[in-house]
């Protein structure tokens, strides 16, 4: 037995039977997963390896800051405006320019249309078929399944002949051989709880979900210009308001524009609170007693916060979405968080393939490196390409490994909310506390894949709800004749100080989300992304510490170890962005390698 116990309380067990999930689908990217089960089946050991690189923050360098969130936005698309708002943040930071109200609200709107967009799609599309067999659900009775959707929710498509025909279509579509994303499921594996009608009313809203996710993204349509990659603008938001506007070449946003975003909006809480919540609690009633993958979510969490209800005031009492970080399990203890203090966020590359001046030593991403390194340890089996198995005791990711004050983190929705929760958030712990009651479980039952799983659909009617906030607060302050939607003040490079820099965050779908940039001669001098899913896919650090998404394996009891499903469920609940995650920078923008796939 070869056991290493990590300096956050893990013990790494790697002389059980090798297990390697390669790629890791339904998530943004590229991943790589291997895990090392005793005989028992037991996941002891846990290794999580972003595979891909990019080149984006190179292409910035040496460009208009100003221009910046135009190519940032490209990191993802998936996370559609998230990082063009963090950018437009960082800059404007730097050059000390404020923002009208109208843009706060318009901007908050935008971003609560994603959180909401995103939990909805990562739900039903990404992640229900971790707990959903839709083969299963053509044994169901659509009689019996109407019955089971009117007891949950008073969602209008209730009825047995509606089941029946999307048995009908499900049939079909598995008969034809064409499973598309139901294709290598393994859709035999006991780890599958459900009855077959709840798995049929599962599927019926999948298809639901799928259509009105469209809906959704109209609203930034409307207000950027187009999606997934809206227009946004250093100084506010791109978007005129002219309330006796006609639709034409300048899109102003309008009354009509307005009704629409509101008549969106309201569609949207309906289905999040008469489709998305009771499907939660109704497939979590069957998994209650499925209570692994908690890892780093009871001991160390991290949220910046998010959705300023002023404008220009970004400290953690106008932010409606919590600020705070726990860490050593102090649940009770929230420290502040301070973004540009060099102490707080590091980034470590001990077992990430890059290089630093000296790899003892993390580096502040104002200060940041990003020089690739890609190399294999010793005992790798396999060749560069064809790895069979990673060597986790040198270099085995493209994902660096941030740190807060040395601590890894998780972050995202259940951050957020067991932040929130410990700060006394009325509205977090209105929802937290009524889900437990449903459920009957206790509190500890949040640290989970399913606590994780479940944060992320109670922030999705949070942010719906919050979403119609922000739209009534823009129309009164438009009836009150304010139609000012951006500040051009300090705009003018010829003003700009020789060398300035600023930080710009946001609250990511998946979580904390920073740029850092230096200005040197009204030009970018550097520029550093640190993503959600850098900090909860990071590899170890250079003192052995593992990362959210290695330790949320870590003691997870898998049904087959050729089928480990389990493996899929606690991952697929962080929402994964491996694209956001990896990058590249040299300082000449020269090639710095020819990568050839088989």
């Amino acid at each position: 037995m070869s056991v290493t116990v990590t300096p956050n309380g893990f013990n790494l067990d790697t002389s059980g039977q090798r297990v390697v999930v390669d790629p890791v689908t339904r998530i943004e990217g590229h991943m790589r997963c291997e895990v090392n089960v005793d005989e028992n089946n037991i996941i002891r050991n846990a290794v999580s390896t972003g595979t891909m690189w990019r080149g984006l923050e190179v292409i910035l360098k040496g460009r208009d800051p100003r221009d910046a969130w135009a190519f940032v936005q490209r990191i993802c698309g998936v996370c559609t405006g998230t990082h063009a708002l963090t950018s437009v943040r960082a800059v404007e930071d730097a050059l000390n320019i404020d923002i009208p109200e109208n843009a706060n609200s318009i901007r908050n709107i935008m971003q609560l249309s994603l959180q909401v967009h995103d939990h909805l799609v990562h739900f039903y599309h990404l992640h229900a078929l971790d707990w959903v067999n839709p083969v299963n659900a053509l044994k169901a009775d659509p009689k019996a399944t109407s019955a089971l959707q009117q007891s949950i929710s008073k969602h209008a498509k209730s009825s047995p002949g509606y089941f029946r025909d999307i048995q009908t279509r499900v049939k079909k579509f598995i008969e034809s051989g064409q499973l598309g994303p139901f294709k290598n499921g393994y859709w035999t594996n006991p780890a599958y709880k459900l009855p077959p009608e709840a798995d049929l009313m599962a599927v019926a809203h999948y298809l639901e979900a799928l259509d009105f996710q469209k809906d959704i993204m109209t609203v930034r349509t409307i207000f950027g210009g187009k999606d997934t990659h809206p227009n946004w603008l250093v100084g506010g938001v791109p978007c005129a308001i002219n309330m006796d506007g006609v639709m034409a070449a300048g899109a102003p946003i309008n009354m009509e524009r307005l009704n629409l975003v509101k008549s969106i909006t309201d569609r949207t809480i309906e289905f999040i609170d008469n489709v998305y919540i009771p499907d939660l609690l109704a497939i979590a009633g069957f998994y209650k007693d499925w209570m692994y993958g908690g890892g780093l979510s009871s001991q160390a969490l991290l949220s910046y916060g998010d959705i300023p209800d002023r404008a220009n005031d970004y400290s953690a009492a106008n932010l409606m979405m919590p600020r705070g970080a726990i860490i050593n399990g102090k649940l009770e203890e929230v420290h502040e968080v301070d973004l540009r203090n060099p102490d707080e966020v590091q980034e470590f590359v001990p077992h990430s393939w890059y290089n630093y001046p000296d790899e003892g030593k993390g580096l502040h991403p104002w200060d940041g490196v990003t020089e690739p390194n890609y190399e294999l340890g010793p005992n790798t089996v396999g060749t560069k390409t064809h790895i069979r198995e990673l060597d986790e005791g040198a270099k085995y990711s493209w994902i660096k490994a941030p740190r807060w004050r040395g601590h890894a983190m998780e972050v995202g929705p259940l951050a957020r909310y067991v932040i929130g929760y410990m700060q006394g958030h009325e509205e977090i712990k209105d929802q937290v506390d009524g889900v437990l009651r449903h459920l009957d479980v206790p509190i500890t039952a949040l640290f989970s894949t399913l606590g994780r799983t479940a944060a992320r659909g109670l922030e999705a009617s949070w942010a719906a709800h919050k979403q119609k906030y922000f739209l009534d607060k823009l129309i009164a302050n438009i009836k009150a004749g304010d139609t000012a939607t951006a500040n051009t003040d300090n705009f003018d490079p010829s003003t700009w100080p020789s060398e300035i820099k600023g930080v710009g965050f946001t609250e990511a779908p998946r979580g904390a989300l920073g740029h850092w940039i230096k200005i040197k001669d009204t030009k970018i001098d550097n520029y550093q992304c640190v993503v959600p899913t850098t900090w909860n896919g990071s590899p170890r650090d250079n003192q052995g510490n593992i990362g959210a998404f290695e330790a949320s394996l870590m003691n997870t009891k898998v049904e087959r170890a050729e089928e480990p499903v389990e493996i899929l469920r606690t991952l697929h609940s962080f929402d994964p962005c491996l694209a956001c995650s990896t990058h590249v920078m040299s300082e000449e923008g020269e090639e710095l390698a020819e990568v050839k796939v088989r």
